[in-house]
């Protein structure tokens, strides 16, 4: 018997893993907002769509944001 629905993926098990998953995700969900976009341009919810995408890149760039910072953490200066 075929399954309808495919297993989820696997459970991201650090931050950066997390956080890429949910970047590749963002950017999924707004190239899907530009499509719709695309194929509706005179739509009355377009409005609506422009502003999800500009959430979802601001979104994406935080997440990027982040990724960066678990990469080169800021330097801590001892305070006195």
């Amino acid at each position: 018997m075929l399954k309808i629905v495919p297993d989820p993926p696997p459970t991201p098990v650090t931050l950066e893993d997390t956080l890429t998953l949910a970047a590749d995700y963002a950017l999924c969900a707004e190239a899907v907002a530009q499509q719709a976009l695309l194929t509706q341009p005179r739509s009355p919810a377009a409005p609506l769509i422009m502003a999800s995408m500009h959430e979802l890149e601001s979104l994406r760039r935080l997440l990027e944001s982040a990724l960066l910072q678990i990469h080169h953490p800021p330097s801590r200066h001892p305070t006195h």
